[in-house]
């Protein structure tokens, strides 16, 4: 058997630790909110792509795991990050360090959230920076000092979000996986950083276009999704937009009329509703729907990044 720290382990139909379940399956659900507008709705169950490891979270992480080849990984997140909940993951199961530099220094002498409980038992050492020098990470000062402060001189450096050229081709299969289903005309999915949006849209087909739902205020992102194409592909791939409407107040906000949503479509559709993403993406296309913004007949495909996280 292929040991698991090589590249062949992340590799799709290899039998290393992250094999994944691709493609990725399709499910056509019927819910009337959609039905009545003659708009037909499938989830694309990326969830489902692995046990652990799952979502966008695999395809972005699989191709900068092969390029770290056995060092250390560091990357970002605040302290509900999916992101890092999946780095830390993937190091412990492909027996890899992992290091989570996470934003807001006032959190290291308070306890764990179970989001980053959950990093640290599986191995992930974190190490907490003031707001400012978080804003500042990308700069290679600041980077630099994070890297000596962390003793990660030698780490392999992932953005925050995950999101890079690499993260950003790893996400053109999704899109290419949707192309292969005829009849698709929508394929939307909730964003962070922007990355899976970006391969998303490259690897879908001519006619079909994406749809991004932001689940952080301010408007960066199409900014964001410009750049992260053009980094990975030389400029502008596919037909893409994002609708900004739909954050809730921002990262992490989940009011109360978004948990009752949530709820209602699990005992709708039984389908477990992430909260910070999938719910905001799935509340956003029945508005949508409810809005007559997609012409009869339109087929959309939400993609399901994730599932809610266990409770301890």
């Amino acid at each position: 058997m292929t040991s698991p720290d090589t590249p062949d382990a992340l590799a799709p139909g290899a039998p290393g630790a992250l094999r994944p379940r691709l493609p990725s399956p399709l499910r056509e659900v019927t819910d009337e909110r959609f039905a009545r507008h003659g708009v037909r709705l499938l989830l694309k169950r990326d969830d489902l792509i692995h046990p652990e490891l799952i979502g966008n979270k695999w395809r972005k992480l699989a191709p900068n795991l092969r390029a770290a080849a056995g060092r250390t990984v560091l990357t970002f997140g605040g302290a509900y990050s999916n992101h890092l909940r999946a780095t830390a993951t993937a190091g412990r199961l492909l027996d890899l360090p992992t290091i989570g530099v996470v934003r807001g220094q006032e959190l290291a002498d308070r306890p764990l959230n179970p989001s980053l409980a959950q990093c640290a038992a599986d191995g992930m050492r974190l190490h907490f920076v003031d707001r400012s020098t978080y804003r500042r990470k990308g700069e290679p000062e600041t980077l630099a000092a994070i890297l000596r402060a962390t003793a990660g001189e030698d780490a392999y450096v992932v953005p925050e979000g995950g999101s890079n050229s690499l993260a950003v081709r790893g996400c053109t299969a999704l899109g290419e996986e949707l192309s292969d289903h005829g009849g698709i005309d929508v394929a939307a999915i909730a964003c962070g950083t922007g990355g899976t949006l970006a391969g998303l849209a490259a690897g879908l087909a001519p006619g079909q276009r994406a749809l991004g739902i932001p689940v952080l205020k301010g408007g960066f992102l199409g900014a964001e999704v410009r750049t992260l194409q053009a980094e990975a592909f030389g400029g502008p791939r596919g037909d893409w937009s994002l609708d900004d409407r739909f954050h809730f107040g921002g990262y992490a906000r989940t009011p109360p009329e978004l948990d009752a949503f949530a709820a209602d479509f699990e005992r709708r559709h039984g389908l477990p509703v992430e909260r910070l993403y999938v719910a905001k993406l799935l509340y956003g296309l029945v508005v949508l729907a409810e809005e007559d913004a997609f012409p009869r007949g339109t087929t959309i495909a939400a993609v399901v990044t994730g599932r809610p996280l266990a409770k301890t």
